[in-house]
This record gives structure tokens, sequence and C-alpha cells, in this order.
């Protein structure tokens, strides 16, 4: 059955908003709000231009407007498919795995790297640490859906916490802290955008030279000590971060 049977779509003619971008963003809702699945196949093009007195190439450049955001995907010989809202990432004290559960995207993790290692300059200095002292660094793959969304790369002082493997792949590495006592207090970050190298496309499934965000975040608890660097890179096809500006009175 075609999901989209289901949903109350509309158009005004009247509109000066062009029709295949009402019929988008209708569609754009539904998918955000779960009336539209991620897996699920959307129906016949020629059947719901039908229902909705659109031409054929309207309601195909109101498809083709989701899957150029990464919310649909054409897939040759299955249809036209739901991948997942974007993740829209507040900017705050959290872990992506929290931010993922909640927003109901099923995260998942592939740990790459966990082991013990002389600190470079770069995390020494971030984390107040002599440089070559013992850390220890995690590199991970962030999936929702079964697709890759992050590349996370984490340096903490050695010897902060246990980092089970089984762990690190089951749940977020905040909740680790907090479950060994770390009471996470503040942050410093910076978030920047850049191109993707071949290695990084390969490993998040993107070409190479598409978009990615960067993150890079030092992270303190409630005494002022530095307990993690982060330096994270994200699809920007499938992420974004939000911000809150207030008005300075």
């Amino acid at each position: 059955m075609d999901p989209t049977a289901a949903l109350q779509l509309s158009v005004d003619r009247n509109s000066p908003v062009p029709l295949y971008f009402q019929l988008s963003q209708q569609l754009e809702t539904a998918i955000e709000h779960g009336a539209l699945t991620p897996g699920s196949l959307l129906g016949n093009e020629i059947e719901l231009a039908a229902r909705l007195g659109l031409s054929r190439p309207t309601v195909r450049q109101a498809i083709q407007s989701l899957v150029d955001k990464g919310l649909l995907v054409r897939r040759r010989g299955i249809g036209t498919q739901v991948v997942h809202s974007q993740v829209r990432r507040p900017l705050e004290l959290s872990s992506l795995y929290d931010d993922l559960e909640a927003a109901g995207q099923r995260p998942a993790t592939r740990l790459l790297v966990s082991e013990t290692e002389a600190a470079s300059a770069e995390a020494a200095a971030a984390l107040g640490l002599a440089e070559g002292a013992q850390v220890h660094r995690i590199e991970r793959l962030r999936l929702a859906h079964g697709e890759p969304m992050a590349y996370l790369r984490n340096v903490l002082p050695a010897g902060l916490l246990d980092l089970d493997p089984d762990r690190l792949e089951s749940t977020g590495l905040y909740r680790m802290m907090r479950a060994a006592g770390i009471t996470l207090h503040s942050a410093r970050q910076a978030v920047g955008a850049r191109a993707a190298t071949e290695a990084e496309g390969e490993r998040l499934d993107e070409p190479a030279g598409a978009p990615l965000l960067t993150m890079e975040r030092t992270t303190f608890d409630d005494t002022g000590r530095a307990v993690e660097f982060g330096t994270h890179t994200y699809r920007a096809s499938r992420y974004s971060f939000e911000f809150q500006l207030l008005v300075r009175p």
C-alpha cells in the first residue's frame, strides 16, 4: 500500500508558492513527524499526480527536491524510499548518541580504534596535560537506521574511566562518564565545515568533496578538569546544528 495514501495531501493553486514546493513541504513534514517512516516506499508518481490533480513533472520535481535533501533515495528495482529526517542537534552539552535516540533515529556505533598512546601537542594542550602524557584515543562510526552519520574521535586522560569496548558500541560516551561518577559541567566548542577527503567520503558514504560539518569540543567536569577532547565530522546531508540567539538588552 502506498503510505502517502493515508496522508492529507493538498495543494492551493491560488497560492504564490510553487505547487511542487507545497507538495515537497508536506512530504517533508510527514517524514519528520514519522507519518512516513524510514524504509517505506513511496507509491507510483503517476498515481500521486492523478490523486492531487498535478502533472507528473510537478510531482517528480517535489520528490527530487527531497532526494536532494537526503530524505528520499531512488533505488533501482525498488523505487523511491524514505531514508530519514535530518538530525537537528542543539548546540548544548549532549552526546550524539542521546540526540539520535531522542530523535527516534535508532543509533548504533561501530568501534574502530580504542588504544592508549602518547598525547599529541594538540590533545595535550586541550586536556591540560604535558605533551607525550598517556591518553586513551577512541574512534567510532556513529550510525542511524544503519546509515553512517558521523565519525567521532575522542581523546581522554588515561585511566579516567573503564572504556569497555562492548559499552562503547552500545551506549554513548557521556553516559559512560556519568555512570563512572564524572559530573559534566561545561565545554568549549567550535563548529565548522569543509569538503570530505576521499577516505572520509568512503567512511561516511559520501562522495569525495561532499560537504561535512566539523566540531571540535573540550569538555570539563565540575572541578574544571578537562575530561575529553573530541574532533568529529558529520554528514551535512543528514545533520545540522541549531543555535538559539538572544538579543542583548
